[in-house]
């Protein structure tokens, strides 16, 4: 039986994903790519912020020559522009296929149920509302998916498995670049020509909604100009 046609109990999966973890502990990023494409095939998918490309770049290498992987996007509809033409330059010229999900209210339907700016009032229930319930339907579909989560980034992300269990979700959670460092990331960018967000290159070092990111300062971790003032650090989406 391939891994396409294979069905899995959630048993199956988390033991799975725990021997992975150890054993491709030292992969390289490609390696353990390869090892989801096999393993998965079309229920293995990216997800991207689209704050740059790298893993659905590395994705696509791994998949077949016959098969584009599916590379997720959240368009919660408070993007900046440069993150939805990042995302459309991706679906223009990388071998993948670009998956938009959008949550069930439009900014201007949840202003009207819930009042204007609650990322200002309650940012929790906004991430809840326009990232976390999305992506989790979006999932539905899926055994494994691939986050472009480093263990460098911040303290919350240091102990980030190359494979994991998604207790929450009850799928393998799978980041592949969690050894490297931001120096592994710009050289892999200047190697293959990757498309990245140019807001990167515009003093921010980690890209999310409009309205709840900043520019970070010299000496600041990547994730401070997220929530910046707050002491909310993630979105809800990795725990």
């Amino acid at each position: 039986m391939t891994a396409l046609q294979e069905e899995r109990t959630d048993e199956d999966l988390k033991d799975l994903a725990e021997r992975a973890g150890r054993d491709l502990e030292d992969a390289s990023a490609l390696e353990i790519l390869r090892w989801a494409a096999e393993t998965f095939g079309g229920k293995f998918c990216v997800t991207s912020s689209m704050e740059d490309a790298v893993v659905a770049h590395l994705a696509s290498r791994a998949f077949p020559g016959d098969r584009r992987v599916d590379v997720v996007f959240l368009d919660t509809g408070y993007h900046f522009p440069e993150t939805i033409g990042t995302r459309d330059a991706v679906e223009a010229v990388m071998d993948v296929n670009v998956i938009t999900l959008t949550p069930r209210r439009t900014v201007a339907e949840q202003d009207a149920e819930f009042g204007p700016r609650l990322h200002d009032r309650d940012p929790d229930q906004c991430c809840a509302m326009r990232k976390v319930q999305p992506l989790e339907e979006g999932l539905t579909a899926y055994d494994a998916w691939a986050t472009g989560l480093r263990r460098d980034e911040s303290p919350t992300r240091a102990n980030t498995p190359v494979v994991g269990w998604d207790e929450k979700r009850r799928k393998v959670k799978i980041s592949p670049i969690a050894r490297w460092t931001q120096d592994d990331v710009d050289a892999y960018v200047a190697e293959h020509g990757v498309l990245t967000n140019p807001l990167l290159t515009d003093g921010y070092a980690s890209v999310g909604c409009a309205p709840c990111t900043r520019r970070v300062l010299a000496g600041e971790d990547a994730r401070a100009g997220r929530w910046s003032g707050r002491s909310k650090t993630e979105c809800g989406l990795h725990g």
